[in-house]
């Protein structure tokens, strides 16, 4: 399987509109402005969400108010931080696919979509019993807090995808070449 990913995303990087895309003097730069500016947009929106959750700030605002405010321009964020996060991923895709930092923001990316789906399943469905509370129940402040968490060490990871600690064509531990995805043909072929 990691054969057949790896000659996928090698694929994707030898196709023309990945190469220009990465080789652009300008539009590179645009989607990495567009992803960045949604991504502040977003993760803005979710904390004032989650600190509300957290029973921190607006203690006197229902919950629901707030998610009726804000969660559809958090969907608008989300789709386009994803599309433009997407195209980033096509522009270079081996080095991207070969990131331990990357990996690893996707990881806590499925598990901040998981912790939302959970809460908007689960807890969300109740807020009418407990909508006006200054400090909700410990679900909702357990979801709150997991989400602001997740976002912070989502940020953090994105930044370090530039910076190349552990490109597979630089000699790493067993430990790292596994998390990497490392093979003989992506250390010979690492840009």
């Amino acid at each position: 399987m990691i054969s057949s990913l790896d000659s996928f995303v090698r694929w994707l990087a030898d196709t023309r509109w990945s190469i220009a895309l990465h080789e652009s003097r300008y539009m590179y730069l645009v989607v990495e402005s567009v992803h960045v500016l949604t991504l502040t947009g977003f993760v803005g929106l979710s904390a004032m969400l989650d600190l509300r959750l957290m029973g921190l700030t607006m203690r006197d605002v229902p919950v629901s108010q707030i998610t009726r405010r804000i969660v559809p321009w958090m969907a608008v964020g989300f789709v386009v931080m994803v599309a433009s996060g997407s195209l980033l991923f096509y522009a270079i895709p081996v080095r991207s696919y070969h990131s331990v930092w990357f990996r690893l923001k996707m990881a806590m990316m499925l598990f901040a979509g998981l912790n939302a789906w959970i809460f908007h399943e689960k807890e969300h469905r109740r807020v009418a019993e407990w909508d006006l509370e200054p400090v909700p129940p410990r679900a909702a402040r357990v979801a709150g807090a997991a989400s602001l968490i997740l976002w912070i060490l989502i940020i953090f990871s994105g930044r370090f995808i530039a910076y190349n600690w552990f490109d597979c064509d630089r000699p790493q531990s067993a430990t790292i070449k596994a998390l990497a995805g490392c093979t003989d043909a992506s250390a010979q072929n690492s840009p």
